[in-house]
């Protein structure tokens, strides 16, 4: 099929790589470079970079309501414009342009976990299961109706991290199925049917630790916020970073309350922190860190 790609982050590489060898990719669709770093480097999106090295057209409008930008569009005629966590709003004016609309791999069991961070909410929601959907894209927050989901089970060790490398191997796949599909006339598209939950943009504000919640609430947080916006707690008054945690059989510690060998307590057991990153410090192992801490050290607790 002919169709142009959208996507933006890493997790959208495998997509660009597996659509490129099945379909024909007229161009590529990609948030446009931004400052990275403390000397606001700027820099092209991984999405960018992997095009460019195949040899792929880009365009990285600011907005899709540019009416130059959509000129572009309609001039390169896709059947189908291919959506992986591209980050821009899609007018209503480019949704029918291709003759098979635009269709989104979305990294949730869609109607669960509709926006911009499914995976982080629902592993720091205590999910056991997750997946992928492939939709149509609509006017609605990722409400389109879908034409594939895939399930896929969340460890008791899993991050953000590592699930969406997992999901964006997987997705990829299932992307280029779903269009191959649509192009032979075999795929159909059906509503979402379930309770919708939604899953907001993350700040840091949202990923303070609440130690007086049970040891499962606060390890699935830690791992649900790592890598960004990364998990958190006040010590003397100054932010420490936290790793993901595990879950232990520990007993006897208060809510954050720091013991030996990197463990904190919680409402119920304790948990173990893998690392942590002191105020103005590198990231190191929690329990060197905890060796040079006063005895009876321990993290603010607040509800």
């Amino acid at each position: 099929m002919r169709i142009i790609f959208a996507g933006t982050p890493d997790t959208s590489v495998p997509s660009l790589d597996k659509l490129n060898g099945d379909h024909e990719v007229l161009a590529v669709l990609t948030r446009a470079p931004a400052p990275v770093g403390r000397k606001r480097v700027l820099t092209k999106s991984p999405v960018h970079e992997r095009a460019q090295e195949l040899g792929l057209p880009v365009l990285t409008p600011r907005s899709l309501r540019d009416a130059q930008v959509q000129a572009q569009i309609a001039e390169l005629a896709p059947e189908a414009v291919a959506v992986v966590a591209y980050g821009l709003l899609v007018p209503k004016e480019l949704l029918g342009l291709p003759a098979h609309g635009w269709l989104n791999l979305h990294f949730s069991l869609l109607p669960r976990w509709r926006g911009a961070a499914p995976v982080q909410y629902a592993i720091a929601h205590g999910d056991t299961v997750t997946g992928t959907a492939v939709f149509q894209i609509e006017s609605g927050l990722d409400t389109g109706p879908v034409y594939d989901v895939r399930e896929h089970p969340i460890a008791e060790s899993d991050t953000a991290e590592s699930l969406l490398a997992v999901l964006a191997q997987s997705g990829a796949a299932q992307l280029s199925q779903v269009l191959a599909e649509i192009e032979s006339g075999h795929a159909q598209a059906r509503p979402q049917d379930g309770v919708a939950t939604l899953a907001p943009r993350l700040t840091s504000k949202d990923a303070r630790i609440d130690w007086s919640q049970p040891a499962e609430v606060v390890s699935a947080r830690t791992r649900g916020w790592w890598p960004a916006p990364g998990a958190w707690s006040d010590m003397d008054g100054k932010r420490v970073k936290l790793g993901p945690a595990a879950v232990t059989d520990i007993e006897g510690l208060r809510p954050g309350q720091i013991g030996e060998g990197g463990v904190v307590g919680t409402g119920t057991t304790a948990v173990r922190l893998s690392r942590v990153g002191p105020a103005g410090k590198a990231w190191m192992e929690s329990a060197d860190w905890i060796r040079g801490l006063p005895g009876k050290a321990s993290f603010e607790v607040r509800q």
